[in-house]
Order: C-alpha cells, then sequence, then structure tokens
C-alpha cells in the first residue's frame, strides 16, 4: 500500500485511529468525573508517529530552548499508543475541551485523506 499512496495515507490511517482511541480515553475521564479515586488519563501519540513515518529520512526531536516542552511520554498501552495518568482530579471542563479539540482533529484528518484520494482519483481521470 504505501508503494501506491506513500506514507501520507499511513500515517493518516494511525491517526484516525489514535483519535478514535483518545475518544474512549477521554469519554471514559467523563464518565468516571465522580469516581472517587479516579484520576484522568491522557493518551500519547508519539510512539505511534515514529513507527508510521518509520526510521529512515525522519529527524529526532531536539529541544531548541528551554522553554520547549519535552518529547518523552507515559507508560506503554497495548503496545500502540501511549497512556499516561495524571494526579490532579478530572476536571470536566479540561475533558470537554479536549473532547471538542480531538472532535476538530479528526475531521481534519478525514478531510485530509479524502482531498488525498481525490487527488489520485483526479490523476487516474486524467491518465485516461
Amino acid at each position: 500500500m504505501e508503494a501506491l499512496f506513500g506514507k501520507t495515507v499511513k500515517l493518516l490511517s494511525s491517526m484516525l485511529s489514535f483519535r478514535a482511541e483518545r475518544q474512549k480515553v477521554i469519554s471514559s475521564n467523563v464518565a468516571n468525573i465522580d469516581s472517587e479515586g479516579y484520576r484522568p488519563s491522557e493518551i500519547s501519540f508519539s510512539s505511534d508517529l515514529a513507527r508510521a513515518l518509520g526510521e529512515e529520512g525522519s529527524l529526532p526531536l531536539v529541544r531548541t530552548d528551554p522553554r520547549h516542552l519535552g518529547a518523552d511520554g507515559g507508560t506503554q498501552a497495548d503496545g500502540e499508543f501511549q497512556v499516561s495518568t495524571s494526579k490532579e482530579k478530572v476536571k470536566l471542563d479540561t475533558e470537554m475541551a479536549n473532547l471538542a479539540e480531538n472532535h476538530l482533529m479528526y475531521n481534519l484528518t478525514v478531510e485530509l485523506l479524502a482531498r488525498k484520494f481525490r487527488s489520485l482519483q483526479n490523476v487516474i481521470k486524467e491518465s485516461r
């Protein structure tokens, strides 16, 4: 598949999987908001992104300014995405903002995939 579509489709597909998984994590946080002792979880995409891009041709993350955030993640879950648990209680406002952001990013990824396939469709039509 990579020979036909390049790395773009594989990367966008991984991003869709990540967004779907993040939706589950955020929903779990909201569902357990009143559960005593429950701590919110967060999910990281860095390991799956590196795997999707492959090792060749990729650049390592480098902190060029001490004010930049680090690139390290939390604990590994299911061998695919990294899920970490916060020490704070669940905050509904934060989780709803995360939910809205995740929804927008999912829709953006779907749109990028649709554009990629439309461009491939146009190439096929023009070659006839």
